[in-house]
């Protein structure tokens, strides 16, 4: 059993979607405006997120920008918006999915085991090590020597994501990109100070890099110290 968050400011849909899903075996709760799903998917972790673009306090993509920057939840998009500049906007905010009305419940219920599916299996090893650093993705939490290194979301989220990608040079467009969920722009700076944050908890510097190297003019890359 799922469970699931639906946000949806139209009742009806919210009902009839709520019971369908739960006839269907999940166990789902429900919010109507982007403020409240954003507390709800914060606070509850729930395992999947059904969210709507047209909400009544905010738009969709916007609280799906401000959930990413804290969760990695994975959220399916249902929503009358079937322009493609809508879809792909939705998707590189961050959306696992996307759906456009009317659709059946049926169908909402095999894009969701869909995703839910792709989220075990890139999950069955959750732990990525490289050198004495361990990087837990599913307990979100990062370890130096046996140390428990105390980080921010968005410092975990960038140190696993160049942690996931070892001895490889990460542009920080890319980083931008996949860590910001900022894929048409955004300050570069923005990467420094974080990697000059992160830089700091594992115990080095630029200038005396163990971990983070910066490959000047091309990006950053994460890998294990030599000797």
């Amino acid at each position: 059993m799922a469970h699931l968050l639906l946000i949806e400011d139209d009742a009806t849909i919210r009902t009839a979607l709520t019971r369908a899903l739960t006839e269907r075996g999940h166990a789902v709760a429900s919010a109507r405006t982007a403020m409240d799903g954003l507390s709800q998917a914060v606070a509850d972790r729930p395992d999947l997120v059904v969210l709507d673009l047209g909400l009544p306090d905010m738009d969709g993509r916007e609280m799906l920008r401000m959930l990413r920057a804290v969760s990695r939840v994975p959220v399916i998009v249902a929503t009358a918006r079937d322009d493609e500049t809508e879809i792909i906007a939705a998707l590189d905010a961050g959306a696992d999915d996307y759906l456009t009305k009317p659709f059946g419940a049926g169908q909402l219920d095999a894009r969701v085991r869909a995703v839910l599916r792709r989220g075990a299996e890139e999950d069955e090893d959750p732990t990525v090590v490289v050198g004495g650093l361990r990087v837990n993705a599913r307990a979100r939490e990062a370890e130096l020597e046996g140390r428990r290194l105390e980080l921010t979301p968005r410092e975990f989220d960038l140190l696993h994501y160049l942690a996931s990608r070892p001895g490889e040079v990460v542009s920080k467009r890319e980083l931008l990109t996949e860590v910001w969920q900022v894929p048409y722009g955004g300050a570069d700076k923005t990467v420094d100070v974080h990697l000059s944050w992160l830089r700091r908890k594992l115990g080095e510097t630029a200038q005396q890099a163990r971990y983070l190297h910066t490959v000047r003019g091309v990006g950053v890359k994460l890998a294990a110290p030599q000797g």
